[in-house]
Order: structure tokens, then sequence, then C-alpha cells
């Protein structure tokens, strides 16, 4: 089985930073891609970011272009986020992708979620 432990959340000012962070731990298993998602209220879950494991390509929606990235290292994705607006406030996911099985953004296993709140 495979458990996946985002931290990082907050609540910060508009404009401000935060890094998420996400382990990956468990038993053996196949790391295809790792990514981020984020829901927030009354809204359907959106993709935000993912990295291809091997290789390292990343991937980005367009309204986090230019101030979000997402990196990895040993075990860990990390989600930098930088200036950061009210309408990114959320709750954000990691997940993984053990195969390549299924759409682009499906996923097969979800950590259970850090609260981001960006004040104005």
């Amino acid at each position: 089985q495979v458990q996946l432990v985002e931290s990082g959340g907050g609540l910060v000012q508009a404009g401000g930073s935060l890094r998420l962070s996400c382990a990956a731990s468990g038993r053996t298993f196949s790391r295809y891609a790792m990514g981020w998602f984020r829901q927030a209220p009354g809204k359907e879950r959106e993709f935000v970011a993912d990295i291809i494991w091997s290789g390292g390509s990343t991937y980005y929606t367009d309204s986090v272009k230019g101030r979000f990235t997402i990196s990895r290292a040993k075990n860990t994705v990390y989600l930098q986020m930088n200036s950061l607006k009210p309408e990114d406030t959320a709750v954000y996911y990691c997940a993984l992708k053990t195969r390549v099985v299924g759409g682009r953004y499906e996923y097969d296993h979800w950590g259970q979620g850090t609260q981001v709140t960006v004040s104005s």
C-alpha cells in the first residue's frame, strides 16, 4: 500500500508564498508521476501541476504558470507557490500515478489534503 502525506498549508496574505510537501511511503511501488490538485469550496477538483518522475518533465495549469513550481527530491514532491492570490484558496491534494493507465489526469492514490487560504 501507499500513503501520501501533505504538509505546508496555511494562511497567507495575497502576494505571499507557501511551499507544500508530499511524502510518499509504504510498500514498494512504481512511480510514474506525482502531482498536485486543488478543490475550492463549491468547485470541482482542478489539476494544478505534475511531474514525470523519470526525466522530471513538469506541467502546469495555465492559472498558475509563472507562479508555482513543482519539483522533486528523494521521496518527496514539492509545490512552491509564489505570488499567491485569493483565488488560490483551496484544499490541495497530492496524488501519485503508479503507471500509465487511464487518462492524463487519472491518478491512483491521493493524500488527505492540506488547506491553503490566501487572504486579501
